[in-house]
């Protein structure tokens, strides 16, 4: 990852993922870069708000496919530049045909990988966690296989940024405001670890994008970055 943090398995080993009996499929819902990342605005700009978008993507899927306990990565979007981006870094791409929102998207992709792998576990993931590490989410995903469903709360504590269904369970996806709540009555099992905080900073703010450089972001978003800081002639 950036800021000289690489991705690591638990034994300290680059990161990287040739297995594909791994257990989990991940799916990772993203709007069109044009409207995502709207609370950055005020931080970013219009201009570079986008980018930032697709680096955040980037980063995060990139961290996902290094992960040991991910098989395949499946992104929802129908941004042609993300599809393009994405894909070549070892994403599936899956047009968002529902066209009806987060969990619509999500329930889409979870349908759609097990066409191929019925029996997956299935995890949907945010798009916007930039300091994502590899072995933070191999942790994240072996508490939940121990649950039909499973969920991560953000660093927040009132969203959700990752939801995880074993073999033969419905995702049900409920993302967006306080969705900590609302996976928990939805009989979703709390993870409950500490340690993970690159697996719970989303970044919806600049305060957020603050805290994710704090940890470490990967190298998509500390180049864009860092091209913004040499445009400002900083």
């Amino acid at each position: 990852m950036g800021s000289g943090k690489n991705p690591a398995r638990l034994d300290g080993e680059p990161a990287t993922n040739t297995d594909p009996t791994a257990p989990w499929s991940l799916v990772i819902p993203l709007k069109p870069l044009v409207l995502a990342k709207s609370r950055l605005a005020e931080r970013a700009g219009d201009l570079l708000r986008p980018q930032l978008a697709l680096a955040f993507a980037q980063d995060t899927v990139a961290a996902a496919l290094a992960c040991p306990a991910i098989r395949n990565v499946a992104v929802v979007t129908d941004d042609p530049l993300a599809s393009v981006q994405l894909a070549g870094l070892g994403a599936h791409i899956v047009p968002d045909l529902p066209a009806a929102g987060l969990n619509a998207a999500l329930t889409h992709g979870a349908q759609q990988v097990r066409l191929s792998h019925p029996r997956a576990a299935v995890a949907a993931l945010n798009a916007d966690l930039p300091a994502l590490r590899p072995d933070e989410l191999a942790r994240v995903l072996d508490f939940a296989t121990g649950f039909p469903r499973a969920f991560l709360a953000d660093a927040a504590g009132v969203g959700t940024t990752l939801l995880a269904a074993g073999p033969g369970v419905e995702l049900r996806p409920i993302f967006g405001g306080p969705s900590r709540s609302r996976h928990s009555a939805s009989g979703a099992v709390e993870i409950p670890l500490t340690g993970v905080d690159s697996v719970r900073q989303d970044v919806d703010t600049g305060q957020d994008l603050a805290v994710a450089l704090t940890l470490g972001v990967g190298p998509r978003t500390s180049e864009r970055l860092a091209a913004e800081t040499r445009a400002a002639g900083g």
